[in-house]
């Protein structure tokens, strides 16, 4: 039987009103509150966003009987308190990524869920989009051969950081946990495994957080990952995953759009090197296939189904606990690389 999960949004920036004009689409949510610190805050996006009911404190949010779900989409460094109080207010949570400050921060999280028999998922989106099912299903499918190497890369310039969250060290920000956590999340993915080795370098920002940094892992197979983020810096904002017949590329793997989202699978370009720009392709090499995927909803509208799924029906997470519990393994050991970490 279907159901409709009423949710409280905690925030009102800019991820959580698109969360929250995503509900209306999605077939199993519909919006029951939004909170904020400041009243006339909350105000202001339960209007823009046809909340019924808006909190000036997050507090009133988790004490809403109508509430039935909760997404935390607060400040990295307060993701562990406040799904904390969501779980054991009998909330339900979905909580941004990263889910915690750190991995000891979200085992007591996932810890906390269990004694409450709540769910609590990770919001990475792009994992709800089908175009990630569909290039990781022609990976396992073989059809790149082994893989050997996966890059990647997210990053944006933010032209006015001061005042901003994500260039506050106190508030658990920087490049690798706003943004390179997507790429190190696709990595573990395409590899299906946890990585074994690890490094990183950045460029420190003068208030302490990385700006811009460049990691790499190597994962028990042999697969090796290299991945680059920043918040000062542009790029191409693309994943390849290399393989031994060939490579898949996805040009928007990120924020993958509702309809046209494509990927790309080749095992003839680049050409070698030697080979004259203008010479024919060789004999009994496949041409690149573009293979377009269509979404039957908005992004977020797929991620607020998806819980609804885990929620009513016990379907497994898009983002599983030990999914989560990984990315934080992994952020923790290249932010203590780097020297950001405050253990």
């Amino acid at each position: 039987m279907k159901g409709k999960l009423s949710w409280g949004i905690l925030g009102t920036g800019n991820i959580a009103g698109q969360f929250a004009r995503a509900i209306p689409v999605a077939e199993r949510g519909r919006l029951a509150a939004v909170g904020s610190r400041v009243q006339s805050s909350a105000d202001d996006f339960a209007a823009a966003n046809n909340v019924p009911r808006a909190y000036g404190s997050y507090e009133d949010v988790l004490a809403d009987p109508a509430v039935a779900a909760v997404y935390v989409s607060l400040p990295n460094s307060m993701h562990h308190e406040w799904t904390i109080k969501a779980l054991r207010a009998g909330k339900h949570v979905l909580c941004e990524k990263p889910i915690a400050s750190t991995r000891a921060q979200a085992q007591d999280m996932f810890d906390t869920a269990r004694q409450c028999g709540l769910a609590l998922v990770e919001a990475f989106m792009y994992r709800s989009h089908p175009l990630t099912a569909a290039w990781l299903a022609r990976i396992r499918a073989g059809e790149i051969g082994q893989v050997r190497a996966i890059r990647s890369s997210f990053c944006f310039c933010t032209s006015r950081p001061a005042g901003n969250i994500r260039f506050s060290s106190e508030l658990a920000g920087g490049s690798l946990m706003d943004v390179g956590c997507y790429c190190i999340n696709l990595s573990r993915l395409a590899a299906g495994a946890e990585p074994e080795a690890m490094t990183a370098v950045a460029r420190l920002h003068e208030s302490g957080i990385d700006e811009v940094a460049a990691a790499t892992m190597r994962f028990p197979s042999g697969i090796v990952a290299a991945f680059t983020c920043g918040m000062t810096v542009h790029a191409d904002n693309t994943a390849s995953i290399c393989g031994s017949l060939g490579y898949i590329e996805v040009p928007i793997p990120w924020k993958p759009p509702m309809k046209d989202a494509q990927f790309v699978i080749s095992n003839s370009v680049p050409p070698a090197m030697d080979t004259p720009p203008n010479a024919a392709v060789l004999p009994g090499s496949s041409p690149r296939h573009v293979i377009t995927v269509n979404a039957p909803k908005p992004l977020y509208a797929l991620e607020a189904d998806d819980i609804a799924t885990v929620i009513f029906d016990g379907a497994p997470p898009a983002v599983s606990e030990a999914d989560s519990l990984g990315n934080m393994t992994v952020l923790d050991q290249l932010r203590r690389e780097i020297g950001v970490l405050n253990e």
